[in-house]
């Protein structure tokens, strides 16, 4: 297949696009390489790619409804992995326009691209924050939607009904995939695995909100990625228990499905520190903060919609995923 994968120089994108090389798809990656991080992770997650056969690369932002019109006429793409966005919760507290342009305007020419040159599936990445206010765990599919906390999450709600719209109104096969808390190698620098570690290795205290009070459903990168590609390869389809008089968020009479994939194994923020501490050989300085506008204070993934899908769960365990990132951290930088 020849796959589009935005976002390709991201933590997640390059992952995906490892595996759709290995196994003999052609990808066209495309990436802004933005400085919302040090872009120098970016090019050499990049690097990674270039030189292997099937890849090309190109430099484009989604936001860019020109450019974007113009790559999927030239490609004719047989399927689509969306990954760019504007990532980050806190960040969307300060700078939000930054989240409209790239996360609405950006998934609209997505859509539109999909729509006009006959691709056959799409796979985008939403998240957990979408569950916003909810505090029935696990969270569920099934469960209602309806109370972002931040605009990131409402930025990525938006993108799963803008989805089923085109779903519904042109028949373009969808799936949203809601991540859950992913970590691992060459994993972003503003998530909390990546800056605790370099705060404990430089001997400085780490910032723990909610006084340490927090769960997350941690979800290893290499399963994430091994998700991502299985609902690829499963196009969408109109679900036929879908009720209209008794409607399941989950369920559509349009070829459109939203996935949570999450490892089904919540953590204690304090044992994922733990665990760092662990695997770097010190005890971290604590300063313990109140929870932060627009964080929530657990997050639990129900898996069991996209195992009956794919056949397939995460299944990392935390102890050595953590493990694994810290090895590559210091490998990485040297130390």
């Amino acid at each position: 297949m020849k796959v589009l994968v935005t976002g390709a120089a991201g933590f997640i994108g390059m992952h995906v696009s490892q595996i759709l090389l290995a196994r003999g798809d052609q990808v066209v990656g495309l990436d802004n390489l933005n400085d919302y991080y040090d872009p120098q992770l970016k090019h050499d997650r990049l690097a990674r790619l270039t030189g292997k056969p099937g890849f090309e690369f190109v430099k484009l932002d989604v936001a860019d409804r020109a450019g974007m019109e113009a790559l999927f006429k030239q490609h004719r793409f047989d399927r689509v992995v969306h990954l760019a966005a504007q990532a980050g919760v806190r960040y969307s507290l300060v700078n939000p326009h930054a989240y409209i342009e790239s996360n609405v305007s950006g998934f609209t020419n997505i859509l539109e691209g999909c729509r006009h040159n006959g691709v056959q599936h799409l796979v985008y990445a939403s998240s957990s924050s979408v569950y916003g206010g909810n505090t029935r765990m696990p969270f569920s599919e099934h469960h209602g939607v309806d109370h972002p906390v931040s605009l990131y999450a409402a930025t990525k709600k938006a993108n799963e009904l803008m989805a089923h719209t085109y779903s519904h109104l042109f028949g373009l096969p969808t799936t949203g995939l809601r991540f859950f808390t992913v970590y691992g190698p060459w994993g972003r620098p503003d998530m909390a695995l990546f800056l605790f570690t370099k705060a404990i290795i430089e001997g400085r205290p780490i910032d723990v909100f909610n006084h340490g009070k927090m769960v997350r459903d941690f979800t290893y990168i290499d399963d994430i990625a091994e998700g991502v590609v299985r609902t690829l390869d499963r196009v969408a389809t109109p679900d036929a228990g879908y009720d209209p008089v008794a409607a399941d968020p989950a369920r559509s009479n349009a070829p459109y499905r939203v996935f949570n994939i999450g490892n089904h194994n919540p953590t204690p923020l304090m044992d994922f520190i733990e665990a760092i501490e662990q695997a770097v050989g010190k005890t971290a300085e604590k300063n313990f903060m109140p929870l932060q506008d627009g964080d929530v204070p657990a997050t639990h993934a129900d898996v069991e919609e996209l195992a009956a899908w794919t056949d397939f769960r995460p299944a990392m365990p935390v102890q050595e995923g953590v493990r694994r990132f810290v090895a590559w951290y210091r490998e990485y930088f040297k130390l």
